[in-house]
């Protein structure tokens, strides 16, 4: 009988007490087969190894060309051999069994039968987790494919990235797992474009500027995170900024990620003291600039009114599509709420009455 031998590097831990998903969902396996290993097609070696991976799956990730043998990608067919380096990119399979599909408001700016484009709402969760088990923005996505003739769309949405409940922005949906498998190898190949637009506390020093920090669990606060600059904790994270507008105590930057961990933009800035506004979970909800009383301080209070949640906006969001290879980028205008607020602190800055 045909077995498969080898042993998985820390790369990645599917069973880890703990493990979180992070900002983008796909996983990154690494197998070295053991001497022993006999000659076996590399879709029957892996669908052995990841038994929550379906057969179809990683047939469709070797077309895409998310399976790598020694660096190279390789095809479905090609046989394992004792001492190779083996690496796959796989869409996450979903965590729930049973998915509610409704009928929700979604703006959607781009869909055809490959993929979905969606402009995200502030206060709408991505997808059902304790908590949350409707109203999310995949029970809507589940409704709309329901509607689709049968055979033109996988049964469940698939996520490659998602963005917190509070950050309002543009997400992909795949629809097929050939689609899935090609986004989710551009995203950890980092060859999307995406840019975040934010509103932070403070006047950076600098025009632009990169943080670099490992992002991991606050080692006390299990709900938050933090930056650990000296790498202790944590994985690598790469946060690019560039100041758009200097608004005395706050200034409206651009974010261009390198990586995508939970929470990064929000933690990165945090960490050089300059958190976002009205971000409640890393102390943006507060006057961290300028007077603590007064007019101001009372201006400030005001604007958390328009503006009651991270300023923070997924605004371009570019990558090839995945079977014509046509580059596909779009942009979200800022939503109502973080226009409202940045219009008071224009105000504000310019001197005149708020």
């Amino acid at each position: 009988m045909q077995v498969e031998r080898g042993r998985i590097e820390p790369e990645f831990d599917p069973l880890a007490e703990g493990f979180d998903e992070g900002e983008e969902f796909f996983e990154h396996f690494r197998f070295t087969p053991d001497p022993g290993q006999q000659l076996l097609r590399i879709d029957k070696y892996l669908f052995n190894l990841l038994p929550q991976t379906s057969r179809n799956r990683i047939q469709q990730a070797a077309k895409a060309g998310s399976i790598w043998v020694n660096g190279k990608p390789v095809k479905q067919n090609h046989r394992v051999k004792p001492g190779e380096l083996i690496q796959v990119v796989l869409s996450k399979p979903p965590r729930h069994t049973e998915l509610l599909a409704e009928d929700l408001p979604l703006d959607i700016l781009f869909q055809d039968e490959h993929l979905m484009i969606i402009d995200k709402k502030p206060g709408m969760v991505v997808h059902p987790a304790h908590g949350h088990h409707s109203g999310t923005l995949v029970n809507g996505v589940l409704h709309l494919i329901r509607q689709l003739p049968p055979g033109t769309a996988s049964e469940r949405p698939g996520l490659v990235h998602r963005i917190d409940k509070n950050t309002s922005g543009i997400l992909v949906i795949a629809l097929n797992e050939y689609a899935m498998a090609h986004l989710s190898k551009q995203f950890f190949e980092r060859t999307t474009h995406r840019l975040y637009e934010a509103l932070v506390w403070g006047e950076l020093k600098e025009d632009r500027g990169t943080v670099v920090a490992h992002v991991g669990r606050h080692l006390k606060e299990r709900k938050l995170y933090a930056a650990f600059p000296d790498g202790s904790h944590g994985k690598h994270a790469v946060t690019h900024y560039t100041v758009l507008e200097r608004l005395g105590y706050l200034s409206r930057i651009e974010c261009k990620l390198e990586t995508g961990r939970t929470h990064q933009i929000r933690v990165h800035m945090q960490s050089i003291g300059h958190p976002l506004f009205a971000d409640d979970f890393y102390g943006g909800d507060k006057v961290v600039y300028g007077p603590k009383t007064g007019s101001y301080a009372h201006f400030v209070e005001n604007t958390f009114k328009v503006l009651p949640r991270q300023s923070l906006h997924a605004k371009v969001l570019g990558f090839q599509h995945p079977v014509s290879g046509t580059w596909m980028e779009f942009e979200s205008p800022l939503p109502e709420d973080m226009a409202l607020g940045l219009d008071r602190w224009r105000n504000y800055a310019a001197g005149s009455s708020v």
